[in-house]
């Protein structure tokens, strides 16, 4: 994406989910604030009246097209600005919407009744979300625990997972960008393995919906701690799960309380993400009690569709992202259980194994309340190498950490083949993991191998040659396309012009796909060029012809 493309879907985005008016702030410190959650029950449109520019950004539009999701529909329109005016002129201050939702969030310096707004003929019902605390919360409890690392022993939670062998191939996540939502980004422009990932411009987009601005290196390192694992690296120490990938760093959550508006803040951001571009959002965060107890959950609502953050999250899910979320840490705890947006019906929920493979002893447990396998998957989550802080590296233990090792991992597979869909990937892993034909509620489906999970989309998404191998289109402009009726193995693929000279040369040892996608040939001139490839069933030379656009 490019940076007009940017800025373009940065704008669209603010505009259709009315966050150009973000914190038109009540007067207060935000501790001191109550924040009400308004549901409306009319848009005052319908799809029809507009065009799809008009309400979803290019690359909205375009990873709709791509999975074939129907658009726009009634979730598109913006809530409706006149609705957000009425409200304000009772002297309560908008901070953000949720179209998804069709809600917005007001805040007011003092408790506000909610028999004038509920007059309103398009306000369905309206929810205190957070009311004024002293910040308490426990962060050991809700983020895991970090430790400054005292030894040279390093994990690689890739390994067990075969996903190594995916980066071995040239499958690092390039192309595709996740979205991570999270509590804060403190030090991540600072510390030494992400320098690559700021050095080649990864990190596409900022935001904080907390506060209202982009600016997202301050207030907690639990989401520097989740992009170490995504993206870092150290050697010998973090391999990222996803290091080619584009990030987009959101913070969603007030690192000082507990309150249902931090749903919200999930909302908004999910919204975000889906105009900004994202195939994946990964979120270390759950809820299900708070620092006012009138405002918990209870179990019986983990039942993957009632929770407002599950609600949002299964929407994400329906306008083509991947969603992956931590399970919990709460097994060793009163709760037990998992927590939301886990439990979603289209939510990747993901649990925590030691480095010996059996399940850490706070990895919440499932189902859900309505008897779904979850969590869906375990991953490594415990003494996994990470960095928050310069000139150190951590061992963390959590399921917030555990999770970002499968979603980076899925935007391997995500780049290896492009066309699967969410359903299909979630659907690929639960097939690929050790416990598929027998689930219980600590593992879910078990451990994924990635290998197998990329040979089920193979078989669903990639085209199968009757012979050896064959290449295209021919004639080509920008990449050309190999494809292998078997895996090659050794792969060396080089790209000659007739007079012999060599514009562009790969070589993997081992490479896992059946299909390899040769891109930036867009710079060659108009003209012939031979594409040799060897592999271990053999050798063969393609003329292709390269067309100037």
């Amino acid at each position: 994406m490019n940076g007009e493309s940017i800025i373009k879907t940065i704008l669209i985005l603010l505009l259709a989910a009315g966050l150009t008016s973000l914190h038109a702030q009540a007067q207060g410190d935000y501790n001191d604030l109550y924040l009400y959650r308004v549901y409306f029950n009319d848009k005052g449109a319908a799809p029809e009246a507009f065009s799809p520019g008009e309400l979803l950004s290019p690359a909205a539009t375009a990873r709709r097209e791509k999975l074939g999701i129907p658009f726009p529909d009634e979730q598109d329109i913006p809530v409706s600005s006149q609705h957000i005016t009425a409200v304000t002129s009772l002297g309560l201050s908008f901070r953000c919407a949720s179209k998804w939702m069709n809600t917005a969030l007001f805040s007011s310096t003092k408790q506000e009744g909610t028999g004038e707004l509920e007059e309103f003929w398009f306000v369905d019902s309206v929810r205190l979300v957070k009311r004024p605390s002293a910040p308490v919360k426990l962060t050991s409890s809700k983020y895991g625990m970090t430790a400054p690392a005292d030894d040279p022993d390093a994990f690689d939670p890739r390994l067990p997972h075969n996903g190594h062998l995916l980066h071995q191939s040239g499958f690092t996540g390039k192309d595709i960008v996740i979205a991570v939502l999270d509590a804060g980004f403190h030090n991540a422009d600072l510390i030494e393995s992400l320098h690559p990932l700021r050095q080649r411009g990864g990190i596409i987009a900022t935001r904080d919906f907390v506060s209202g601005s982009d600016y997202v290196y301050s207030y907690h390192t639990h989401g520097t701690s989740v992009l170490s694992i995504l993206a870092g690296t150290l050697p010998g120490i973090i391999n990222g799960t996803a290091p080619g990938a584009g990030y987009l760093l959101l913070r969603s959550e007030d690192d000082e309380s507990e309150y249902p508006v931090e749903e919200d803040y999930w909302a908004a951001a999910a919204e975000y993400a889906d105009s900004a571009g994202a195939d994946i959002i990964t979120s270390s965060l759950g809820y299900f009690t708070f620092d006012d107890p009138s405002m918990d959950y209870s179990f019986r609502e983990m039942d993957g569709n009632t929770a407002f953050i599950t609600r949002a999250a299964n929407v994400a899910a329906s306008k083509g992202i991947l969603v992956v979320n931590s399970a919990g840490n709460e097994r060793n705890k009163e709760w037990v259980r998992i927590i939301a947006p886990s439990d979603g019906d289209n939510v990747l929920g993901v649990g925590a194994v030691k480095q010996d493979l059996t399940i850490s002893d706070f990895s919440s447990a499932g189902y859900s309340s309505d008897g779904q396998v979850k969590p869906d998957v375990v991953a490594p989550g415990v003494l996994l190498p990470m960095q928050s802080q310069p000139g150190l590296w951590y061992k963390g233990s959590g399921t917030s950490f555990s999770c970002p090792v499968i979603s980076g991992l899925c935007a391997t597979l995500m780049q290896a083949v492009p066309s699967s869909s969410p359903a299909e990937i979630i659907d690929a892993l639960h097939k690929s993991s050790d416990r598929y034909n027998s689930p219980d509620t600590l593992y879910g489906y078990g451990l994924p191998d990635f290998l197998r999970a990329l040979g089920y989309l193979e078989e669903l998404n990639t085209y199968k040659p009757e012979v050896m191998m064959t290449a295209g289109p021919n004639p080509f402009f920008d990449e050309v396309t190999l494809w292998f009726r078997d895996t090659p193995g050794h792969l060396t693929v080089t790209v000659t012009g007739t007079g012999g000279s060599t514009v562009l040369k790969h070589s993997w040892s081992s490479y896992a796909a059946r299909s390899c996608r040769l891109d930036g040939l867009g710079q060659l001139g108009q003209g012939v060029f031979f594409v040799k490839v060897i592999t271990d069933q053999g050798e063969k030379v393609f003329k292709m012809i390269r067309l100037a656009r």
